[in-house]
Parts: structure tokens; C-alpha cells; sequence
């Protein structure tokens, strides 16, 4: 977990200084992403808000209709992106952050296997990708989860963070 707390401190101070801000999208990762981006002193400087994505209701209350979905589903990199994007535009931050996955202990409805998982960066780039953690602990893939979007909005900001302990 300290991991995912030293990556957020580096993201953040990177933040305060570009005068950039983030907004969070997050689903099975249940918060954690805006816990850590929270924990930062000075946090309110650059964290507009997030929202955990959790069910179909959720996601309309987010502003994310059915039309929207047409063609894509959860936990996918094109859904990923489009909660990234919407979290941006929603929140007006310089930057999106998604995440959207499956947990554990079991797989979801689409078939992906516990672990799975799509992360996402909406700003100046846009950057997606899946990682497969390969087992069913629902803790363990939680911070996984919540680590590897840092981690891809650190390599969106060109900062490098040390490697996952």
C-alpha cells in the first residue's frame, strides 16, 4: 500500500506544479485511486473530485448513458477511455483517470477473469491499457488496480515513479 501512496505524492506535487488538475473515475478499485491522490498535502490544489463507477445506475448518475455504450462494455479499454474522458469534461480537469475491472474473487459477466483490469489517462494524451494480475484476491488486485492507473497518469505526465515493490 505504501506504494500506491509514494506514487500518488510524486504525481501530486508534479501536479501542483504544472497547475494541472485530475478528476477519477474509478470501479473496482472502490476509491482507492482518489484516497491516494487525497492523502497528499495540498491535495485540494489539483484533485477536482472522482466518482466509484460501480453499477449501471452509477454510471448514468456519472452523466454516461446508454447511447454512450453503444458498441463497447465494462471493463474495456474503449470504456476506460470514455470514463476518463467524461471525468475530465465533467469536472473541467486538465486531466481524466479510469479504472474499470474485475476484482475477484471471480470473473465477471464478459468473461474476464479475476484480475482484469483497464486503466485509463484522458488530458493532453490519451493512453489506455489492460493488465492481468493473474490471481482472485480481491485486496491485492483492488491496490493493483488503484497502483497501475497512477502509474499510467505518471508516464502520461513523463514522471517516473520507482518500480512496483
Amino acid at each position: 500500500m505504501q506504494g500506491l501512496f509514494a506514487a500518488a505524492a510524486l504525481i501530486g506535487k508534479v501536479l501542483l506544479a504544472r497547475g494541472d488538475t485530475v478528476a477519477v473515475a474509478e470501479s473496482a478499485a472502490g476509491g482507492l485511486i482518489s484516497a491516494a491522490l487525497l492523502s497528499v498535502p495540498g491535495a485540494s490544489g489539483y484533485f477536482r473530485g472522482g466518482d466509484v463507477i460501480y453499477t449501471a445506475a452509477a454510471r448514468s448518475a456519472f452523466g454516461i448513458s446508454s447511447e454512450d455504450m453503444h458498441g463497447m462494455r465494462s471493463a474495456s479499454e474503449p470504456y476506460a477511455r470514455l470514463m476518463a474522458q467524461t471525468a475530465r469534461l465533467r469536472l473541467h480537469a486538465t486531466w481524466g483517470l479510469a479504472e474499470t475491472g474485475a476484482a475477484g474473487p471471480s470473473g465477471n459477466r464478459y468473461g474476464d477473469q479475476a484480475g482484469h483490469v483497464c486503466v485509463a489517462v484522458a488530458g493532453p494524451v490519451l493512453k489506455s491499457r489492460v493488465i492481468e494480475t493473474g490471481h482472485g484476491d480481491r485486496v491485492v488486485n483492488m491496490l493493483a488496480f488503484a497502483e497501475s492507473a497512477l502509474r499510467l497518469l505518471a508516464e502520461a505526465l513523463d514522471v517516473e515513479l520507482p518500480p512496483n515493490e
